[in-house]
């Protein structure tokens, strides 16, 4: 019995949807606004006093340039005991002057009401620039990243929280 070539590229089609639908499933797994704990009343932390000159905000650079910033700031809410708050990330960003309104964060808590594997967090920048955050458990430290914005100026796939503290 003869056998026709099997081509790669219906294989690499199927992975990449494995990986789409994998990725649409798990977004659909965040929790919902009303299963967020209140915000406390802490203060919330403000970014690394140490910070280096070449690690500030720059308003009319690209999201490669504010990288540094991003991180570190990240970096220090999650050296801080407020590394499982995504109003913690937040405030801080916005604090080194990262633009509020520009911000997605995920929940905190999942559906039944345990911390988050992972929290995500993110900042427009441009036209079609995000700076992603990425922390908890399930990265065990703060990974950044710039990556090409969404559909409708989004950066994060999925539901996100309210940013209306």
């Amino acid at each position: 019995m003869l056998r026709r070539p099997v081509s790669a590229a219906p294989r690499k089609a199927a992975s990449v949807l494995a990986l789409a639908s994998g990725l649409l499933l798990l977004s659909a797994c965040t929790p919902g606004p009303d299963s967020v704990a209140p915000p406390s009343a802490e203060a919330s932390p403000t970014p690394d006093s140490t910070v280096p000159a070449e690690s500030v905000l720059v308003p009319d650079g690209t999201a490669e340039d504010n990288l540094p910033v991003f991180t570190r700031v990240s970096d220090g809410v999650w050296a801080s005991e407020q590394r499982g708050s995504g109003r913690a990330y937040i405030d801080a960003l916005t604090a080194a002057g990262f633009d509020r309104a520009a911000m997605q964060v995920t929940q905190d808590l999942s559906t039944v009401g345990n911390t988050a594997e992972s929290l995500q967090f993110s900042v427009r920048w441009g036209e079609d620039e995000c700076l992603i955050g990425q922390v908890g458990p399930s990265t065990g430290q703060v990974v950044t990243a710039v990556m090409p914005q969404l559909a409708e100026g989004r950066c994060l796939v999925g539901t996100t929280r309210p940013i209306d503290w």
